[in-house]
This record gives structure tokens, sequence and C-alpha cells, in this order.
């Protein structure tokens, strides 16, 4: 397996031509690498004016690995190639560097580039790559992947800190400015035509220099990108969510500024190591990509990286998981859309106060006091469950609110739940469902922000009640549990360790006012029956606009549009969950019919599944060309990709819109099937897909109203429904839809 690298971009506060000063003093050799025994150089050459200077390193290393491991290679030191390309004009160094010992079995290729800051010329910008690949190592290819990776993350924290000390080193010689290269009068100025060496190159490309806004300590979020470049802001016609704060926003793919500054990553993420910051860097790099520029927060993506140990694969799966969740049930926009039933307002123990010791927001839920019987009974589980996730979401806010107030990153908030009182009646079967079904919830998409949970004045029945819970929590969760009985909470490693004494609610023994409810009993008046809240049940989670389908090998998933008016327009927007799919659009002047029932068991022929339904149209006796015909082109769509789009209808009739389960193309040479086809083809399991999709047609009316209303914009090339619900945790929206939009035939 290739192991990868990708580091944020780390500014120096020095000019670039003093910082390529302090970085020469690392050759031939540096005492602060104690591997770095030595380095000869083999060829060195400079252009006609001066401006290109380049040389070819050999490095002389003594890998920290067990003598065992050397005596079994056969090898003391390890060798390694470097050429550098210093381009004085452009001010900018190009680092390329691989492994001559063992290249036949380990693959190392590593690129750095040092440029100047592009808002501040005396700042210089330093970026790095890597690429680690052991295709064989005499049995022990394990451990020569650890010694590798704890070498090199040992050597990247180094980095900094080695060309700091030779800027020191400087400062102490007088040596504090370095003039920059100009052309010689005398000589004839040549243009370099090649700057960056030709070796072999793998997939890490060391990008140009980047839009990084001037960055200082007391800098908000715009340490890294706050800049939002013209094209996101001519995009706030289309989409509400571009004319939030920039410290709301987040990048498109492509954009110059859609890097992570290592200020900015210590300033509002934390302390990461670099294998952390590379997992960070690397997920949101292919959210930017799948998700065409939609990502989320940086915080969020990272407490799913947190919740799988930085394991990317399985962090990337529970968090493209969690945004199809959200945008499904529109979770983004529940703290402006959700309002509390009165009942809640009146009997709901909970609410927030204050903040604990280290500035985490604090939550307070005295559920000794809840009648959960009678919530449930006068609200519904789905009622229950909106509220808290509104909590939750709340909890998000605050947390951004505190790491601003505070100056430093707090992601998570600390719980803290009051057990008196709680008695046999909170162990009520569908209360406890209620529960248990509420924490499987959070958990899936909220992980990592409880940062700890105290829970006060347990009494005997608890632990009938941790048992009946605790299987459901997850085991990071469950160690930041400290559970106290009685008044064990007033002594020594208690409550004042955590929240400081001015703000200990008054009902705990402290002098702070709590405004949570008291509580009580729920009026039987205000009970409903069962079926009311079952049908208020399905109306709450039914609001959805998008719909889920299933599409499976030779069963693709089709929705029919009757349109009556010509030069309407069909408007598309669509999520592939799992599997790869290719979208069609079809027109036909005949109605399709719709599924038959089968004569054996009474049933429609159209499949439904769990994960959504199936539903075919189009009649396998019809003929492409005759009976119907393809008005867009096929567009082929990966797992993972949101696609909007739209197509401006020349004919009234009937538009099908169909997605087909992708099969990967054979060889053409042979009827062998290649090697990547059998591997994409383990990939998607059971042959099946998932799509959420929504539809809508706007009528030409509305579309030639809003055709005139954005020609002073420029052309349309297509148009997006406002009613497509992409997640506020999407914090850049695309200006243009992911598949083309043409006139029919």
């Amino acid at each position: 397996m290739v192991q990868k690298y990708q580091s944020p971009i780390r500014v120096y506060k020095h000019p670039f031509e003093l910082v390529m000063e302090a970085y020469e003093r690392r050759f031939p050799t540096c005492h602060l690498i104690p591997m770095f025994v030595d380095s000869e150089v083999l060829e060195e050459t400079e252009s006609e004016d001066g401006s290109i200077h380049q040389v070819q390193r050999r490095c002389k290393l003594d890998v920290d690995a067990p003598r065992l491991l050397k005596r079994i290679a056969g090898v003391d030191y390890v060798y390694f190639s470097q050429e550098n390309t210093l381009n004085k004009r452009e001010r900018t160094l190009h680092i390329e560097s691989h492994n001559e010992t063992f290249s036949n079995r380990v693959i190392i290729h590593e690129l750095c580039s040092y440029s100047a800051h592009p808002e501040n010329e005396d700042w210089t910008c330093f970026e790095q790559s890597a690429s680690l690949d052991i295709k064989s190592f005499f049995g022990f290819e394990s451990t020569v992947e650890k010694i590798a990776m704890k070498q090199y993350a040992s050597s990247i924290k180094k980095g900094k800190e080695i060309i700091e000390f030779y800027l020191n080193q400087l400062d102490e010689e007088g040596i504090s400015q370095v003039p920059r290269w100009t052309p010689s009068s005398s000589s004839v100025t040549t243009k370099p035509v090649c700057a960056t060496p030709k070796l072999l190159q793998l997939e890490l490309p060391v990008t140009p220099a980047v839009s990084i806004p001037v960055s200082t300590d007391a800098n908000d979020r715009e340490i890294a990108n706050a800049s939002n470049n013209d094209a996101t802001q001519s995009d706030a016609t289309s989409n509400d969510a571009t004319s939030q704060p920039d410290d709301q926003m987040e990048n498109q793919t492509g954009t110059p500024d859609d890097k992570l500054d290592a200020d900015y990553i210590k300033r509002y993420l934390g302390d990461l190591t670099p294998l952390q910051e590379s997992c960070l860097i690397r997920l949101r790099q292919w959210l930017q990509e799948s998700h065409k520029g939609k990502i989320p927060k940086d915080e969020h993506i990272l407490r799913f990286l947190r919740a799988r140990d930085f394991n990317m694969e399985k962090a990337r799966e529970i968090l493209c998981q969690s945004l199809t969740w959200r945008k499904q049930h529109q979770v983004d926009y529940l703290l402006e859309t959700w309002t509390s039933p009165q009942v809640l307002n009146d009997y709901y123990t909970g609410g927030w106060h204050h903040h604990d010791k280290e500035g985490r927001p604090l939550y307070i839920l005295r559920l000794g006091q809840m009648d959960t019987k009678g919530l449930v009974r006068a609200l519904g589980e789905e009622s229950l469950l909106r509220h808290v996730l509104s909590i939750n979401e709340e909890g998000l806010r605050r947390c951004e609110e505190n790491t601003k107030v505070f100056g430093r990153p707090i992601s998570c908030w600390t719980c803290l739940v009051d057990l008196e009182g709680l008695n046999m009646r909170h162990l009520w079967r569908p209360g406890v469902k209620a529960l248990l079904r509420i924490i499987e919830v959070v958990e899936a998409n909220y992980p990592e922000t409880l940062g700890r949970l105290l829970i006060l004045r347990a009494p005997r029945v608890f632990p009938v009640l941790w048992t009946l819970v605790s299987p459901f929590i997850d085991e990071n969760t469950r160690k930041k549990f400290l559970i106290y009985a009685g008044n064990d909470y007033q002594g020594p490693g208690g409550l004042l360790d955590y929240i400081d004494k001015e703000v200990i609610p008054d009902f705990l023994g402290g002098e702070c006012m709590c405004e949570v409810p008291e509580g009580g009993l729920v009026p039987k008046s205000l009970y409903r029956t069962a079926e009311e809240l079952e049908n208020e049940d399905i109306s709450l989670w039914t609001e959805t606009i998008y719909q889920s389908a299933s599409v499976f090998k030779g069963a693709p998933h089709e929705v029919v549009l009757e349109i009556i008016d010509a030069a309407s327009v069909i408007t598309w927007d669509f999520d592939v969950c799992k599997g790869d799919v290719v979208f069609h659009l079809y027109h036909s002047k005949r109605a399709p019919q719709p599924p038959r029932k089968d004569p054996l068991v009474g049933q429609h022929s159209s499949i439904t599944t769990p994960g959504g339904n199936n539903v075919q149209l189009i009649d396998k006796s019809w003929t492409l060309g005759l009976d119907y015909s393809m008005v867009e082109s096929p567009l082929t769509c990966k797992e993972g990709e949101s696609v909007q789009g739209s197509h401006v209808t020349r004919w009234p009739g009937f538009y099908i819109l169909q997605w087909r389960f992708h099969t990967m193309p054979g060889s053409a040479s042979t009827n062998l099937p290649r090697v990547d086809d059998v591997l994409a083809s383990l990939q998607v399991s059971s042959h099946k897909c998932k799509v959420m999709y929504y539809t809508e047609v706007i009528g030409s009316e509305d579309f030639r109203t809003a055709c005139f209303d954005v020609q002073s914009l420029g052309s349309m090339t297509s148009l997006e429904s406002s009613h497509s619900g992409f997640s506020q945790l999407s914090h850049a929206t695309s200006n243009h839809s992911q598949s083309s939009s043409m006139i029919s035939r």
C-alpha cells in the first residue's frame, strides 16, 4: 500500500532570499539532523544570466533501524538523490528527491517547495509532499514502513525548527537582509526552458505559490483562507450560502486559497502531528474533488478523523454517510426552522449554562427531574430527536464562538447530568427505546463533540439504566464519563476540578442561578394517541424534498416528468451514495406505463428496498430512436459525487430521468478482464447502487422571467432549483452545474 503525506503551508516571516541563505547552511551536513551524515554535490549548473541555479546532491543517511534489519539488508547507510532548482527571478526553490538504496524494493519520493508569500513579499511559504511504496523487503515490509513513517514524521517536525535556528544564527552574525537578484546589465537575459527538474514524479505534485492572507497571531480564521475570490461572490445571486461572512465560508476546489496554513491549524484546530495534518489535508482535498467544492468545516472533518483514529478510509466512509443524512433531512436548517413545542419549553429539563474551566460550552441535563414517559407520550420520538439534534447544532455553534473568545481551539462541550430523582419510571420501555435511538443518531453524526460527561448523584437504579445504554455508546465516548454517587461530587476530584465555583448551579450547592426548567410531570391532558403520534412521526421525517432509490445491475431507476409547455426547464439534484451510476435523460411523445402488477403475487414489478425504491418505466419493447430519444449525453457519476444540472425543453411530452448501473468497459483486444476492472468490481458489492435525488420543473413563464433577471449577469448555462437543500456545513457553492445542460436534440 502506498503511504502518502501532504503538509499544510508553513510560513516563515522572513524574506525568501534570507530563508534560502539559511537553507544552504544545512549542507553538506547538519548537526540538528543526527541521521544526516553527509552530502556531496554531483552536478551544479547556472543559467547564463544567473537567475536559475540547479544543484544535484547525493545524501548519506544513517537510518535509526534495528541492527539485525541492517545486517539482513546488508547496508549501513541509505543514499538519496536530491535535485534543487532555485529560480531567483520567480523567487522559488523546488526540491525533488528519491532513494537510490533499494530502489527496486522501496520507492520513496519527496517534493518540497519554497516560494515568496503571495500576499506579503517579505515572507516565505513552504510546502511538502511525499509518498512511500514498499514493494518487498525480505519479509519485513510492515517493520520498514513503520520505521520510515516514524523517521519521516520526526524530520518533518524538526524541519521548521532547523530553518529558524539558522535564521537566528544569521541574525547573530548581523545578517538580516540578503539582496534580491537583479538581471545584470552586461548579461543577456535568458528565459529558462524548464525550471523544475524532470525526475520521476509520482502522484504528489507540489503546487505553486498559493494565495494565503497575511496572518498574525491575533488574526481570526482569516489566517489561511479568508479571502474569497470574485467567483465565489458572483455566485451569491444563485445561493444564499455565499452571502455568509468570510469566517463561515470554505473555498472551492481549484481556487488559489483552498489550502490550510500551519498557523491556522494550530490556532483553530489544535496541535496535530504531521501525519494527522496530512490526513486532514488529504481528506479535505478528496471532499473538494468529489463534492465539487461543497465541503464541511475543517473542525467537522477533524472530528470524524479523530473518531476513527485518523484512519482516512474509515473516516471518509462515516463522514460521507453523515453528510448524506444531513442533506436528506435538512439538518443544516434545523436551528432556523425548528421551534420547540411549549411542552418542551416547560418540561424538558435541559439547557446551556456558561462554560467549564477549559472554555467548553456547558450543557446541564436534570434527567432525574424529567418526565421521560410524559414527554414521549405528548410529543413522540421524532420531536424529541429533533430537539436533541437542535441542541447538538447549537453546541457546534457555541464551540465556534468560544474558539474565538478564548483564543484556542474548542471543538467539544461538557455535559453535566444530574440524576437525583431517577427511578423505575425512567426505565419505561418506550422511553428507553427513544433514548437508544437518539444515542445512535448522535453517535453517528456528531462524533467527538462530547469532551466530558459528568454524571452526578447516581442512585441505585442507575446501574440498570447504564447496562441498557452503555453498549450503544462508543468506547472512546465512554472513557469521557465521570460518575459520582451521592454527594461525592463535592469532594476532591469532584465538580470543582472541572467547573468554576462561580458557575456551579444553585441546585448543586452553588451560587449561580440556573435557568434550566425544573421539570415535573407532564399533564395527561397533553398526551396524544398512538395514531396521532405515528402520523406526526411520519410527517416529520418525510418533509425532506429528496427521495432515495436503488439501482441494480440490469434494473435502472427511472422518473417520468410530463411537460406541457415548451421551453420549460427540468432541474435535477442528486447524490451518488453508493457505487457508480450513469445518468440519462430521454424524451418520448408516448406516456410510459406505470409498473404493472404481477398477477401471481398481486404486487407491482418495481423493487422496494430499505435503501429506496427501484422503478422501471421504459417498456422493454420500446426502441431507442423510434419510441423515445436521448436528449442529454450520458453522464458517468462516481460514488460520493453531488450532481446538479438542468435541461431546457423544446417540445412537450414525457421526459424520463434514468440512473443506470455503471459497468466498467472490458478490454477490446481480449476477452479476459483487465486487472483494473476486477479491482473496481470488487469495490461495488452485490451489484447495487444508491442515489438520493430531487427533481423540479420550472414553467416557461417562470423560466423567461429568470432569463430576463440574469441577462445582466452574463450567459446562463444552467439553472439550479432554489429548493436545493445543500449543507450549510458546506460553506462554498458551485456556480456551474456538474453536468452539461444542452438544448434537446
